[in-house]
């Protein structure tokens, strides 16, 4: 098994596969080679990251490229609309579809732009907002203070149990009508565990908020029926178009239709120009592709390769935050196991294994060299990876932190070629058949 290639041995992406980037500027021909060489030979265990479709693929590389479309289908800015708007048509109408909403936006660049535009439509600067805690599984945009959102409005945060991992809703529901804020976000980043939309809906209605639930990655397994919906309970729902749904980097805004109209003003003119007409296409190929039967497939056994994969760690001494999952991710907590969570990962990641370094709740190290190690299956599933091969998994995981702690490179170079052997039987969406690649 060869090494990982990295820029520095990188060769030429092959012309038949890029042939007018090849031409033009083989260097970043080099890089796009070395990086579809990297995705097709490594396993990638980062619960955000996924593969698309060669469609998805297509569909983002567009002649779309070319157009500037600011405002709204049958209300833009531009000439020559007429079949963006039906490219934006087709998009919104399959978000309303898949997800049984009133009204969706697909115009929000990503994530953290759409969370931004949710701000500016429910609150004013210096408004107390409320979300999950970064440490304890949140995101930035929640109100945390080292961004935006958190300069620009009172933030205050609620976590979890320390005994349980678990989110304490009698603290939750105390703090809401303490500080009563305008807007409540649920959901995170590091939550391995069922998001109960009902109890925040429950709340924000008692303290008089907007609750917006960014299901930004479990987005596929609500779409697939693998974890409930947050429509009956939420007065808008945010969430990206890649991780679990398998789309393009992009975003989308779902509302009751009491608030479309403040929605879409926040995204355009509020926060942003033209949407990306790419990417918007791409999220529509995304969303048909997540209608379909298979999709539904997919979410089921994405949940249970997680189930399996935690049940391996903890049968080798692994300790999981909350103690284990219901969704497509496992945290854990690697102070135990006597290595911290970067070296971990950076170990991992030259055993072929991609991971990501992560704090866990009440995580007594610094964010940047934090306790714990984040994963999911997302990505290998998508290669049709089975709940039978994840006890394998869990068996580099273990063996590539034994050997991050006692600095053993050869015992990672073993698993490399390991993960290398089972990966070139499981060939990745949407990658090309190359030399070197997995056929």
């Amino acid at each position: 098994m060869t090494a990982p290639v990295t820029p520095a041995t990188a060769t030429p992406a092959t012309p038949a596969r890029h042939p007018a980037l090849t031409a033009a500027d083989p260097e970043l021909a080099a890089l796009v080679g070395a990086e579809e060489r990297l995705q097709a030979d490594t396993l990638r265990l980062i619960p955000s990251e996924n593969y698309v479709s060669q469609a998805v693929l297509e569909a983002s590389g567009t002649v779309l490229q070319n157009k500037y479309s600011e405002g709204y289908p049958g209300r833009r800015y531009y000439e020559g609309q007429q079949n963006i708007d039906r490219v934006e048509r087709l998009a919104v109408a399959r978000a309303r579809s898949l997800f049984g909403v009133e009204h969706a936006n697909v115009q929000p660049y990503s994530g953290s732009p759409a969370n931004l535009a949710v701000y500016l439509a429910f609150a004013e600067p210096g408004d107390t907002v409320m979300g999950m805690a970064l440490p304890m599984g949140g995101h930035l945009t929640h109100g945390w203070g080292v961004s935006a959102t958190g300069s620009w409005f009172r933030g205050v945060q609620y976590g979890v149990r320390r005994d349980t991992g678990l989110v304490d809703f009698d603290e939750v529901r105390e703090l809401a009508l303490k500080e009563r804020p305008k807007v409540i976000f649920c959901g995170g980043t590091a939550l391995p565990r069922t998001i109960d939309f009902a109890a925040f809906g429950e709340i924000a209605r008692e303290a008089g908020a907007v609750l917006v639930a960014d299901i930004a990655h479990i987005a596929g397994l609500i779409a697939g029926g693998a974890h409930p919906s947050p429509v009956p309970h939420a007065d808008v729902i945010s969430t990206t178009t890649h991780k679990t749904l398998r789309g393009p980097r992009g975003a989308m805004l779902m509302c009751r239709e009491e608030h479309a109209k403040a929605v879409d003003k926040a995204v355009f003119p509020g926060l942003q120009g033209g949407p990306h007409n790419h990417t918007t296409a791409g999220i529509a190929v995304a969303l048909h592709e997540a209608a379909q039967p298979s999709f539904r497939d997919y979410a089921h056994a994405v949940v249970a390769n997680a189930g399996a994969l935690a049940e391996a760690l903890l049968a080798r001494g692994f300790e999981l935050v909350s103690g284990g999952t219901d969704n497509h991710l496992v945290l854990m907590d690697l102070t135990s196991k006597e290595v911290p969570g970067k070296v971990a990962a950076q170990a991992l990641d030259r055993a072929g294994i991609v991971v990501n370094y992560n704090t866990v709740p009440f995580d007594p190290r610094k964010p940047f060299d934090p306790s714990g190690v984040r994963i999911g299956t997302p990505s290998l599933t998508s290669r049709g990876l089975t709940a039978e091969h994840m006890p394998a998994v869990a068996d580099w995981i273990d063996r590539g932190v034994a050997a991050a702690r006692r600095g053993d490179e050869d015992a990672l170079a073993a698993i490399r070629a390991e993960v290398g052997e089972l990966m070139s039987a499981f060939p990745a969406p949407g990658l090309p058949t190359l030399p070197g690649l997995p056929a």
